[in-house]
């Protein structure tokens, strides 16, 4: 009776416990685990089960671990902080991914160019500018993109949002970097400079465009008379000696005017204005 009990009892024991270790195969994909328990998370990724939804908002997950991470999005808890510069992070693989901003380190190679990134994500975009491949496609317009980033900057100018508010002068900006770009109008940052002439700028472009007066380049060329210009908006106003084109108006006295700065210096006429006092 002993022998018989003994064996019973180890028959429920292989039924019920479902971590016991053996071989659990996937029946969808053949892949083998230790642990039933394991399995049992695996066949989610399968069916699509989601047991596990957020009370906040609804979201659901497979797994309760995953949802535990979630929920710090809501109670803004960030448990994982930067020995270097304590910074806060939800999550420590962000945070292991920060680190590397301090080591250095850039574990994801291009195997077109060599370029090494931090994150794998990075690699994948940077990939696209050889395969040239544009996955992400605007519904408003149809013009694709090869970063998620950059197609959400696009649609703004669809939607006209501009969620990037300036708290100097309360100017807003659908990208946050041309936010960071303005705000040097008020800090006075001027980052680059000319190694020529020693003389800064707020924005890299405008340094090119400077730099042309030290290497003579005049890549833009009028199409009337083969005059050559350092800038594209020169040989816009040059072209109009050529159409008669005046498409500047004096709010005042309805003149006209090819060029933007002849309207400017005309307005003083009515206003006073002395800029030179």
């Amino acid at each position: 009776m002993a022998t018989r009990a003994g064996s019973h009892l180890k028959q429920r024991e292989g039924e019920e416990g479902q971590d016991s270790p053996r071989i659990h195969k996937c029946s969808y994909c053949d892949k083998e685990f230790r642990f039933k328990s394991r399995l049992n998370l695996h066949l989610r990724t399968h069916t699509g089960e989601k047991p596990y939804r957020c009370e906040e908002c609804s979201k659901q997950f497979s797994r309760l671990g995953t949802l535990k991470i979630h929920m710090r999005n809501h109670t803004g808890e960030k448990p994982y902080r930067c020995e270097e510069c304590s910074m806060q992070f939800s999550k420590l693989g962000t945070l292991k991914i920060h680190m590397r901003t301090h080591t250095g380190e850039r574990p994801y190679q291009c195997d077109e160019c060599g370029k090494r990134f931090i994150k794998l994500c990075n690699l994948k975009d940077h990939m696209r500018t050889h395969t040239g491949e544009k996955p992400y496609e605007c519904e408003y317009c149809n013009k694709c993109f090869s970063q998620a980033a950059h197609l959400k900057a696009h649609v703004r100018t669809h939607t006209g949002e501009t969620p990037y508010r300036c708290e100097a002068c309360c100017k807003q900006f659908s990208r946050l970097g041309i936010l960071k770009i303005h705000m040097r109008n008020h800090t006075g940052e001027k980052p680059y400079r000319c190694e020529e002439c020693s003389m800064q700028f707020s924005r890299l472009g405008t340094l090119k465009i400077h730099m042309r007066t030290h290497t003579g380049e005049r890549p833009y060329e009028c199409d009337y008379c083969g005059k050559r210009f350092s800038q594209q908006s020169n040989v816009e106003d040059h072209v109009r000696t050529h159409t008669g084109e005046r498409p500047y108006e004096c709010e005042y006295c309805n003149k006209r005017f090819s060029q933007a700065a002849h309207l400017k210096a005309h307005m003083r006429t009515h206003t006073g204005e002395n800029p030179y006092r």
